[in-house]
């Protein structure tokens, strides 16, 4: 095989792939990227065999060409020192030809290097998936639901399906929901030609993370196709395999409260910057406890104190408070991803006393929903 591009081309989809291949697998030839090259273009994967990514180098993009193609064919290099390589190159041309002995030759300018290759039919072939449950999410949206989840899974893997987050459909309704115990949090999101009937996967939150940066500030559509062992992302040039956790997610339904004795209204943001004070205190403590009391004429005081340290008291002003005085503990750690979740919108948090789980939502928008257990303090 033998082919020229342009080497800032050949680096976007190499920063794509490299984000799947782990040097900790257990499969030699997973530490290698492969290349496949024909007349349409240059096809990159990379995998750790729980994340798999493809990129596709179209050999023309807007009428300029990008690669030449001399010879088709395809390799698995070393991927760590393969995108090295490319990064380090002295221009912007790259040419790479492969011999019959796999030996991998990469010129630019002045400068060659040769490379040790495996045979690429080696490498394990990508999961089949029937795209009869496919539907679409625009790619910001896609990200949001990631953003608003994914920091809630558990990083414990004594219960390996809490480190996913749990994607259901049904109703016409695609539900997000990400608890590691202490806390949960929930998104909804009605979307227009959902396939028919109900199903639920459970995918890591790793690779939503990996994805979420993949997609970065693209605005173009996202397909996605569900099965029993493997979900799959496609974007314009992309496609991102996970394979799914497996065992049954608990159903967090029922931990929602349905009626609450206090409620109160107030801004998120002041919210969150009085619990990120009280936390300064607080750090030094294992737990980072915050505490949040209602007080006479709609004021919340948040206080923390730390017996090594010192205290903090601080009071603010709330839209409204309703129902009976409260007195809660909780970890300021747990409050303020919560309340970022709800990106500094005016919030409506909800108790049913100072021992059960409280909600918070955003006042104009309840498709996120964030519950967190509280901390017993005396």
């Amino acid at each position: 095989m033998k082919f020229e591009i342009m080497r800032e081309r050949l680096l976007n989809g190499l920063s794509d792939v490299m984000k799947a291949v782990s040097s900790k697998t257990t499969i030699p030839i997973l530490t290698g990227i492969k290349l496949e090259i024909s007349e349409q273009g240059l096809r990159l994967t990379g995998s750790d065999s729980d994340i798999t990514i493809q990129t596709f180098i179209p050999t023309e993009e807007n009428g300029e060409q990008v690669i030449r193609v001399i010879e088709e064919g395809s390799i698995v290099l070393q991927a760590r020192v393969f995108n090295e390589i490319i990064r380090k190159l002295p221009t912007n041309d790259v040419e790479i030809e492969v011999n019959d002995s796999y030996q991998t030759h990469i010129r630019s300018g002045k400068s060659e290097f040769h490379l040790i290759g495996l045979e690429a039919s080696e490498y394990p072939l990508l999961p089949e998936i029937q795209d009869d449950r496919e539907f679409i999410i625009p790619a910001d949206l896609l990200k949001s639901i990631v953003r608003e989840t994914v920091f809630a899974v558990s990083s414990s893997e004594s219960r390996p399906v809490l480190t996913g987050v749990h994607w259901e459909v049904k109703n016409g309704e695609l539900i997000c929901v990400a608890t590691d115990s202490h806390r949960l949090a929930r998104r909804k999101t009605v979307l227009e030609q959902l396939p028919e009937g109900e199903y639920s996967v459970v995918i890591p939150g790793k690779s939503l993370n990996e994805l979420s940066k993949i997609i970065g500030d693209s605005s173009s559509p996202v397909h996605i196709v569900m099965t029993q062992q493997q979900v799959l992302f496609k974007t314009e040039d992309v496609l991102f395999y996970s394979r799914l956790l497996e065992g049954n997610y608990p159903d967090t339904s029922r931990l929602i409260p349905n009626e609450y004795k206090t409620t109160v209204t107030m801004n998120g943001k002041a919210l969150l910057q009085a619990i990120d004070r009280a936390s300064l205190l607080a750090r030094e403590e294992r737990n980072n406890i915050v505490r949040f009391t209602s007080l006479e004429g709609n004021v919340v005081e948040i206080s923390s104190s730390s017996p090594e340290v010192g205290k903090v008291e601080e009071e603010i002003q709330a839209a409204s408070i309703e129902g009976e005085d409260l007195k809660i503990s909780f970890s300021a750690k747990y409050m303020m991803d919560a309340l970022k979740a709800i990106e500094g919108q005016d919030v409506v948090v909800q108790f049913t006393g100072a021992m059960r789980p409280f909600i918070l939502k955003s006042l104009h928008d309840d498709s996120i929903l964030q519950l967190i257990l509280p901390v017993r303090t005396y």
